[in-house]
């Protein structure tokens, strides 16, 4: 079991370490700890291989990268781990959990079938927020060479995951289109408490931002 964990880390670093966009290699390390600390929390028995592996592989294709396609994460993923020989029952749990971990839009459920599955989800969008959050955001936005702010353009409750992924609007809509709405979507009692903190500091600076932009402070 660890052998499979060791070389999965090693494999998921060197094809992301170095990546610009907050989807990087620290972004895995921080989720994988968080997972296995949602897991060491947990009420109910849970599979560690499957959500450590899970944890780690979630984002070795991302469909933000691959115009939209969410069968290329777990196909990558599935590829890996055959490679390296785990069990086709852990490497089809890991793989689902890869198809279902992301958000799609405000109007979007994503539910997951397992307490494996709502762990690293949840693990995912607790490191989607508070102020390691709020960075990735612009992060993100600078890599997408999106404008900070635009007073001019509306935040939008999308209704599909095709509207989702061809948005392009400003980094403050995505507190609102994305970014706030994760506190509620939380799983396990243990992310939802880790939550409210972070998602209060996230309200405390988008609010700081606005003033500063009209010049209130």
């Amino acid at each position: 079991m660890s052998d499979y964990i060791e070389r999965t880390a090693h494999f998921v670093q060197n094809q992301l370490e170095g990546e610009g966009s907050g989807h990087d290699w620290w972004h895995i390390l921080r989720v994988w700890n968080m997972s296995k600390r949602l897991a060491s929390e947990a009420t109910d028995p849970v599979s560690t291989l499957v959500i450590e592996l899970a944890a780690l592989l979630h984002d070795i294709a991302d469909h933000k990268f691959h115009d939209g396609d969410i069968t290329v994460g777990p196909k990558v993923a599935s590829e890996w781990l055959y490679s390296i020989k785990v069990d086709k029952e852990v490497i089809d749990h890991v793989s689902d959990i890869i198809k279902d971990l992301s958000f799609k839009g405000a109007e979007v459920a994503t539910p997951m079938k397992s307490m494996e599955g709502k762990i690293v989800q949840d693990a995912d969008r607790l490191d989607a927020i508070g102020a390691i959050g709020i960075a990735r955001a612009f992060a993100y936005g600078g890599y997408k060479s999106r404008e900070l702010y635009n007073p001019n353009i509306e935040p939008v409750s999308h209704i599909s995951f095709e509207a989702y992924r061809k948005d392009d609007g400003h980094t403050i809509n995505h507190f609102y289109e994305k970014l706030f709405l994760l506190k509620d979507r939380m799983n396990t009692e243990s992310a939802k408490k880790i939550a409210e903190k972070r998602h209060t500091f996230m309200e405390e600076y988008v609010d700081r931002f606005l003033q500063e932009w009209d010049g209130d402070q």
